[in-house]
């Protein structure tokens, strides 16, 4: 009696046990949402997922700004504004977290090191007036981020000092508090802030999808290498989509 008690307790708990595997399997295959991307299909959970929206600035992005008075093509940037304001408002649908950032530096440039410091004409250098305020300082009119991508109440913006979003910010520490595992990759410019971040990114151990037409550079041959470097070697630092393929599955 008693080792036919303990032979139906056993088989109770392996049934259990596999029940509640079962269980587990399916839920994590329904949380997980896949994206037609390169080198491959690209998988994640929304609610271990973050968009990041990179440096979208008056300073970069707007006529007039510091990016436009340095001789570059500001509506090579603008074309990014649209689709990424249709992914902004998905992703806050779909109630996955958001993060905005923003590249700029203390008024006393105390945080701005002499290498980056010492760059470009003497005359329009970082913490120079310029035409939307001081470039590149905090506070200012053209640090903040442009109006039609303006992050809502509550939604976290990280002011970093350098080209990275990891580098000088708490943006680990907020990850990690998340539980954050995947990064959706938004913003300016492809292969300065965007790369040096999804680098970053990877070097810590998240799983990254940039998305082609949601992020920009004022140089098409720069814009074509940096998303192939991106996806290369069988997705070296990530992956690479366009957002409808992301707006498919969100």
């Amino acid at each position: 009696m008693v080792e036919q008690a303990v032979e139906q307790a056993v088989e109770q708990a392996v049934e259990q046990a596999v029940e509640q595997a079962v269980e587990q399997a399916v839920e994590q295959a329904v949380e997980q949402l896949v994206v037609d991307a390169s080198p491959y299909p690209f998988g994640f959970s929304p609610e271990h997922t973050a968009l990041l929206v990179i440096d979208m600035q008056r300073d970069f992005v707007e006529p007039g700004g510091f990016g436009e008075t340095l001789g570059n093509d500001v509506s090579m940037l603008r074309k990014v504004i649209p689709p990424l304001s249709e992914v902004l408002s998905a992703t806050r649908e779909a109630g996955i977290l958001v993060i905005h950032t923003r590249e700029g530096h203390l008024p006393d440039l105390s945080d701005c090191p002499p290498a980056k410091l010492n760059r470009g004409s003497p005359s329009m250098r970082i913490g120079d007036p310029g035409p939307k305020g001081r470039i590149l300082i905090r506070g200012e009119y053209g640090h903040d981020i442009i109006d039609e991508l303006a992050p809502l109440d509550g939604e976290l913006v990280i002011d970093k000092p350098g080209k990275g979003s990891f580098h000088g910010t708490n943006l680990g520490e907020v990850l990690e508090a998340a539980g954050t595992t995947s990064l959706i990759v938004t913003g300016v410019t492809t292969e300065v802030c965007v790369h040096t971040t999804v680098r970053e990114a990877n070097d810590r151990g998240y799983e990254c999808l940039v998305l082609s037409d949601c992020v920009g550079s004022y140089f098409e041959e720069f814009q074509r290498a940096g998303l192939a470097m991106i996806a290369a070697q069988g997705g070296i630092f990530g992956w690479v989509a366009p957002s409808e393929n992301y707006l498919k599955v969100v």
